[in-house]
C-alpha cells in the first residue's frame, strides 16, 4: 500500500472532516482512553486536556449518544459564545441555557398559561438584555383612622359599625438593584423548576459546558460556584471541559467560592505527556490504528511509516491526539507533493509539524491568552534562546525550590505547556554535575528545532531509559533559573521576538533528516560531531 493509495486518501478526509468539533457534527470517536463510561456517570466532573486532545469529541459524543436514550439527555454550552459577555451576563447566559435544555422548554405553550419554565426564560431571557444595574423603585402605603370603629365580618364580606376617616399617605424609595442579587434569590426558584422537569432518577441529564477557560479567569470561581449550587441535589451533572492551567476553579475571599476538586467535583484528565513516553507514543498510534479501521477492516496503517518515522510522529506531537492525526495527513500530503510515495520518512513528519503547529501555537496565545499573551511569547522567547542558543540543548531543568518562589513564572511555564509549545518529560528528578535539589524537565516543541534543523543543538534523547531506569541525557540538561523567568515577565530583561531569536540560531534546511532504524539518535549524533 502506497500514500496515493485510495484508502490513504479516505483515512487523510476522515480526519480532515474531524479537525473541528461542533454540537451539530457527529464525530468519530474513539474511546481508547475508556472515558466515555466515566463521563456519562451521575457526577459533576471537570475534564481537563490541552488543545486537541479530545475534549469537544468526548462532549459531542456523549451529547449525540444522549440523543437516542429515552431515559437520559444532555445539553451542550459552548463558552466562545460567552467570551464577550461581562459579569454577572455570562452567568445569565449559562442558567438561561441550562433552562432551555430542560425536557419541556422547547413545548409550545399559550401566551395567557406559562408554565414556571417558560416564564423563568422569559425573566432570564428579558435580564440578559437590561443593563447590570439599574434604579429600582419601591413605594410603600400607609393608611391611618382619624377615630375607631367597629368590623363584623362574616364570609368574603365586612359590614362595619360606625364611621371613621382615613388618611393614606404614600412613600417611595429607590435603591439599586443588580442583576447578580437577583440570580441569587431566584437560584432555589430555579433549582426547583429543575426538579419538576427530572422528577426521579428515570430521567437524568448532563450540561456539558465546553472550553470553559474561555470565560475570563477571575470570573470562572463564580460561575462554576453559581451552576454547582444550582444543580446540587437535582439529576442534572455539571461536565466543565477546560485547559487545566488556564482555569481557576476556588478563590478564598470572606469564605470559599468555587468548587474544590476530589471534594465537590471529579477530575478527568485526557492528558498524554512524555513522562510517559512509551505509553503516549501507544496510545496516540492506537487512535491511527482504530480510524483506519472505519476506512477498512483489514488496513494496516503501520505499513505507511518507514522504521523511523512511527517514533518521530510521537515526538513532533507533542503527546496531543489532534496534532498527531493532522501532522500525519499534512506528512502525507507533502510526501506525495515530492512524489516520495512509497512510506512516511521523518523527514516528511518535522517538515509537516513546522508547516502546522508552531505558526498556530503561537497565534492561540494572542488570541485566548488574554493580558497574558505578551509574557508569554516573551517567556517562550528567553526559553529558546536559553535551550537552542545559550546552551544547545533541547530539554531544560526547573528547580521545585524556584517553583514555590517564583509562583507566577512557573504558572506562565506551566500555560505555554498547555499552549504545546513546551513539553514536561520528567516532574522529579535529580541534575547531574553535583547540582542539589530536586528538579522537573521540560523539552522544547521539536518544531522549533526539527525543521529547519539547529546546528550543533544536542537533541536530548529522554526518550530512552539507561541502566539505571534514568531518563538518558535529561539530568545532564541545563537548570533555567525562574528569577531569570521573572525578570523577563516583568521586562528587566528585554527580549526580542522569537523570529529574530530563531535566526541567530545557525540552521541547516537542505540536509535531510535520516530515515534509519533510530532516526533521531543518528540527527542526535550529527548535531554533536
Amino acid at each position: 500500500m502506497s500514500l496515493i493509495d485510495v484508502n490513504v486518501t479516505a483515512l487523510s478526509n476522515l480526519i480532515l472532516d474531524n479537525f473541528r468539533i461542533r454540537e451539530n457534527h457527529i464525530p468519530t470517536y474513539v474511546d481508547v482512553g475508556g472515558n466515555l463510561a466515566r463521563f456519562s456517570s451521575a457526577q459533576h466532573q471537570v475534564l481537563f486536556g490541552r488543545r486537541g486532545s479530545g475534549k469537544s469529541s468526548l462532549l459531542v459524543h456523549s451529547l449525540q449518544q444522549a440523543k437516542l436514550d429515552k431515559e437520559f439527555f444532555a445539553t451542550y454550552i459552548g463558552s466562545d459564545e460567552t467570551k464577550r459577555l461581562g459579569f454577572p451576563d455570562v452567568l445569565v447566559w449559562l442558567v438561561l441555557n441550562v433552562l432551555k435544555g430542560l425536557p419541556g422548554a422547547k413545548r409550545k405553550i399559550w401566551n395567557f398559561w406559562p408554565t414556571e419554565l417558560h416564564r423563568h426564560i422569559s425573566e432570564l431571557t428579558k435580564l440578559l438584555e437590561d443593563p447590570e444595574t439599574s434604579q429600582v423603585s419601591s413605594t410603600n402605603q400607609e393608611t391611618s383612622s382619624s377615630n375607631q370603629s367597629v368590623d363584623i365580618q362574616k364570609g368574603p364580606g365586612k359590614a362595619g359599625l360606625g364611621s371613621s376617616r382615613e388618611k393614606t399617605r404614600s412613600s417611595t424609595q429607590t435603591y439599586t438593584g443588580t442583576k447578580l442579587v437577583w440570580l441569587e434569590r431566584h437560584l432555589n426558584d430555579f433549582k426547583e423548576v429543575i426538579k419538576t422537569a427530572t422528577p426521579d432518577e428515570s430521567l437524568r441529564g448532563i450540561i456539558l459546558i465546553d472550553d470553559f477557560y474561555l470565560i475570563r479567569r477571575d470570573l470562572q470561581p463564580e460561575v462554576i460556584d453559581y451552576i454547582h449550587r444550582l444543580l446540587r441535589g437535582t439529576n442534572l451533572y455539571i461536565k466543565i471541559a477546560t485547559i487545566r492551567h488556564r482555569t481557576t476553579l476556588r478563590k478564598f475571599e470572606s469564605q470559599t467560592i468555587g468548587v474544590e476538586l476530589s471534594q465537590d467535583v471529579e477530575e478527568i484528565s485526557l492528558d498524554k505527556t512524555f513522562e510517559d513516553f512509551e505509553g503516549t507514543h501507544r496510545f496516540l498510534h492506537s487512535i491511527l490504528e482504530k480510524i483506519s479501521k472505519e476506512i477498512d477492516a483489514n488496513m494496516e496503517v503501520s505499513a505507511l511509516f518507514n522504521s523511523g518515522a512511527p517514533r518521530a510522529l510521537t515526538l513532533a506531537s507533542g503527546g496531543v491526539p489532534r496534532d498527531f492525526l493532522n501532522i500525519f495527513v499534512e506528512a502525507v500530503r507533502l510526501s506525495v507533493r515530492d512524489n516520495k510515495l512509497d512510506r512516511l520518512t521523518p523527514t516528511y513528519i518535522y517538515k509537516a509539524a513546522s508547516t502546522l503547529s508552531y505558526q498556530s501555537k503561537k497565534a492561540n496565545i494572542k488570541e485566548e491568552a488574554g493580558f497574558d499573551s505578551d509574557k508569554l511569547e516573551r517567556l517562550f522567547s528567553d526559553l529558546v534562546l536559553f535551550c537552542l542558543k545559550e546552551k544547545r540543548k533541547t530539554v531544560f531543568l526547573v528547580k521545585h525550590e524556584d517553583i514555590h518562589n517564583y509562583s507566577e513564572a512557573y504558572e506562565l511555564l506551566q500555560q505555554l505547556m498547555d499552549f504545546k509549545l513546551i513539553h514536561i518529560v520528567a516532574s522529579d528528578t535529580s541534575a547531574a554535575s553535583g547540582r542539589g535539589g530536586r528538579f522537573a524537565a521540560y523539552v522544547l516543541d521539536c518544531s522549533i528545532f526539527m525543521d529547519p534543523r539547529r546546528r550543533n543543538v544536542e537533541i536530548v534523547e529522554f526518550w530512552k531509559i539507561d541502566g539505571q531506569r534514568r531518563q538518558v541525557g535529561v539530568r545532564k540538561s541545563p537548570d533555567y533559573p525562574l528569577e531569570r523567568a521573572a525578570a523577563v515577565i516583568s521586562g528587566s530583561i528585554k527580549t526580542e521576538a522569537i523570529e529574530n531569536v530563531l535566526e541567530t540560531i545557525e540552521t541547516d534546511e537542505n540536509q535531510a533528516l535520516p530515515d534509519t532504524n533510530d532516526d533521531v539518535n543518528a540527527v542526535s549524533r550529527a548535531n554533536t560531531l
